[in-house]
């Protein structure tokens, strides 16, 4: 991580939709350096990831990670060096998760206001 990342989101699905868990603000970009999944539920999980640079699309499209599983009680840490640009108010990280209340994401990274 970024030593002047901050926390962007975090999230805890109740349901097993794909949905948006963060968008920067109106006039800001925002880059994210890290993403943090942790299975806080006592069996395995699995997970998607989708990042849509303009749009809300949580498919085969827009998928960054599918059906990938996570163990119970473990984390898995996203590491993107160069970052994952959200250059526009309309782009959108969401995920899903096969077991509702079983995951939590974390987003961190880098706000910049967008000239």
């Amino acid at each position: 991580m970024v030593d002047n990342a901050i926390p962007l989101a975090q999230v805890r699905l109740n349901s097993t939709t794909a949905t948006s868990v963060h968008s920067p603000p109106l006039a800001h970009r925002d880059r994210i350096e890290t993403i943090i999944l942790c299975n806080t539920s006592g069996s395995s999980a699995t997970f998607r990831l989708f990042f849509d640079a303009n749009g809300t699309t949580y498919d085969e499209t827009t998928a960054l990670y599918w059906d990938t599983s996570l163990a119970a009680n473990s984390s898995l840490t996203l590491e993107y060096a160069r970052g994952l640009y959200m250059a526009e108010d309309t782009a959108n990280i969401a995920y899903r998760s096969s077991v509702a209340n079983a995951i939590t994401i974390s987003l961190w990274g880098v706000r910049e206001f967008r000239n």
